[in-house]
């Protein structure tokens, strides 16, 4: 590895570095220098299909797609660039078969189906032994044996499992190639260890065969192909192993050491405490996998839904952006009433380790209207944090302050209802929307110019702090008894209302 590094390292003042984001809504680009500061950053949508309860996925071809476009936004930087990174939507199982055509959408990590199969593996090898993790129905390992119960000539035909930015590199440089923190949420790693277990994949009828590479985060992988490179204007540079999205986004706020955790107020909603040791707690929900860098790991507490409850809300309430939905709360400042709102749209990982959870507005009366509906759906996404923050001091974590990242940091609002809910102050920097595209980015810088952690994974400077209100803190307390009390109360009737809808 360290050959292969000094081998691409380029010492240029003008050099740019590129960190491309496979998200679930958007691939995000970003431009740095080498010392890390964002020179630009692009865009380009995504959409989801759901053709069934519980189902949730995308065409890779529209990955690709995506990717052009966010590249072409940023042409004028393509003969600076020096190298590039990738970060992605963690779980997603891409299929390929001997030719590398996909054979059928990818399944994605909010999907649920693969419960039964989750109980299957469970019984076939002893996964928290090797991985530290429970088997949920977002990990890629369930949705092979969901593929081969249901979809058996499809799983004939499979050559090649990739995850969603895996997939994306190989279209890039043609290579099969992860790395750890990705492949961690595969749920086929033996994670303390940093290496496939081949007891799992033969659990699950596959062998090392089908799985990429393993590389750390900034491990060069392999070089533009020529196609590739002609058609961005770009030199055939180094693509890095990159890293899944939220281990990504931790390299981007320099959460990369025990005490600087970061808040993702993303689609989903996570809690990332990096660490030096591999410290598992499968009991609560809690994921624990590889980070992005060699020699360290990190625990995660993981909400399904968090900003996306937020993008669902202002469609069905009908405000202009999500936006225009937290400024209305904000100005109405109403306190809390009757209505709660369980923000389980994609079912739910910690604590509840529920795919059939489903999200519901409970409490309301003839003075609801939407903001009472707009405010509940903000304060029903703090609570769940509440519901992670408590499985992560169960497993022994000490928890006292957080970086914000992802799309929802933007909102100081949301953020004193969270910092309320969880007694934990938040900070807010600067590039903090940017999240995983950056840290893609400093990940290449690493893997390509002999720079050091400490050099290239600093804090952004602080834009704001948000502390908890004492007073707004008890009265969430009080209410979040009663948020998890419903939650109880419903479970039992999750499975009946989704076998209600398939009729």
């Amino acid at each position: 590895t360290i050959d292969r590094i000094t081998s691409f390292a380029i010492e240029e003042r003008d050099s740019v570095y590129l960190g491309i984001d496979l998200g679930t809504s958007a691939v995000k680009a970003v431009v740095t220098a080498e010392d890390g500061t964002i020179q630009a950053e692009s865009s380009a949508d995504l959409s989801v299909s759901r053709p069934n309860p519980k189902y949730s996925e995308q065409d890779p071809s529209a990955w690709l797609i995506a990717v052009d476009n966010a590249v072409a936004q940023l042409s004028a930087y393509s003969h600076r660039i020096r190298a590039i990174g990738l970060s992605g939507q963690m779980h997603g199982a891409v299929l390929l078969d001997r030719r590398d055509r996909v054979l059928r959408p990818a399944i994605l990590w909010n999907d649920g189906r693969a419960e039964t199969e989750c109980k299957e593996l469970e019984s076939r090898v002893e996964l928290l032994k090797i991985t530290g993790n429970c088997a949920m129905p977002g990990f890629t390992a369930p949705k092979l044996l969901w593929v081969k119960k249901h979809e058996p000539d499809i799983f004939a035909s499979v050559v090649k499992v990739l995850l969603p930015k895996d997939y994306v590199r190989l279209a890039l440089t043609g290579t099969y190639a992860s790395d750890m923190s990705d492949a961690s949420g595969s749920l086929w790693l033996d994670v303390g260890n940093r290496s496939w277990s081949e007891e799992i994949l033969a659990a699950c009828d596959l062998g090392p065969a089908h799985m990429p590479e393993l590389f750390e985060g900034s491990d060069v992988t392999g070089v533009l192909t020529e196609e590739c490179a002609s058609k961005w204007s770009m030199d055939r540079v180094p693509v890095v192993g990159g890293a899944g999205d939220q281990a990504a986004g931790a390299v981007g706020a320099g959460a990369v050491a025990p005490g600087r955790g970061t808040i993702s107020l993303g689609t989903s909603g996570v809690i990332f405490i990096p660490d030096f040791q591999f410290k598992p707690y499968p009991e609560g929900g809690v994921h624990a996998f590889c980070h992005a860098l060699p020699g360290a790991w990190h625990q995660m507490a993981v909400m399904l839904s968090a900003a996306s409850c937020l993008s669902w809300a202002t469609k069905l309430l009908g405000y202009e952006s999500e936006g225009a939905l937290v400024a209305a709360v904000e100005i109405a400042d109403r306190m809390p009433n009757s209505t709660f709102f369980l923000p389980y749209l994609s079912g739910e990982r910690t604590p509840h380790n529920d795919p059939n959870a489903l999200g519901a507005f409970v409490g309301l009366n003839h003075d609801t209207d939407r903001i009472s509906l707009a405010y509940a759906v903000l304060e029903g996404v703090a609570l769940a944090f509440r519901d992670c923050t408590d499985s992560l001091h169960q497993a022994g974590t000490t928890l006292d302050r957080l970086n914000v990242i992802g799309g929802g940091s933007q909102s100081l609002y949301w953020g004193r209802l969270l910092a309320s809910a969880m007694g934990l102050s938040l900070t807010y920097r600067e590039d903090a929307a940017v999240g995983p595209a950056l840290g893609a980015a400093r990940l290449a810088i690493l893997g390509t110019t002999g720079k050091s952690v400490n050099e290239v994974c600093g804090e952004s400077p602080v834009a704001s702090e948000v502390d908890p209100d004492p007073s707004l803190a008890e009265l969430l307390n009080d209410r979040f008894a009663a948020f998890r009390d419903l939650y109880s109360q419903l479970r039992g009737s999750f499975p009946k209302l989704i076998d209600a809808s398939s009729h």
